[in-house]
């Protein structure tokens, strides 16, 4: 009995890993484009995928991108996010997405949709590609 006690701890430490992330609770394996920001349509392209553990990558509107997702699910937080330097007609749609993904902080995924909000009341919706 005192050994399972004592396991606990460190079997704990072992749950709290970069695969619960939002991937690992259904939004691996689907590529989600981005249908609006704070309720209103976002009529440019905005891609996200969840290609491993513990990272994003996707398509903004000029640039890919990637970075690290490093919270436990429902939480989300995008460090390190990097992007090719192409510019197009669509800069100021793809700042204004840099800018709201990096804001967020929690998500949801219900079935075919992903949902990520923050604390401030944004929220960010996306749809899986068919």
């Amino acid at each position: 009995m005192i050994r399972l006690i004592l396991m606990l701890p460190l079997m704990a430490l072992f749950q709290c890993d970069r695969g619960e992330t939002v991937a690992a609770y259904g939004a691996a394996d689907q590529t989600w484009v981005l249908q609006e920001i704070d309720g209103r349509p976002f009529e440019a392209s905005a891609l996200l995928r969840f290609p491993e553990e513990g990272k994003i990558t996707g398509n903004a509107p000029c640039n890919s991108y990637n970075g690290t997702l490093s919270a436990p699910y429902p939480w989300f937080e995008v460090q390190d996010l990097i992007s090719t330097r192409a510019a197009c007609a669509g800069l100021e749609d793809e700042g204004f997405y840099f800018a709201a993904l990096m804001a967020m902080t929690q998500s949801e995924v219900s079935g075919d949709v992903l949902i990520l909000r923050n604390e401030d009341g944004h929220e960010m919706m996306f749809k899986a590609a068919e």
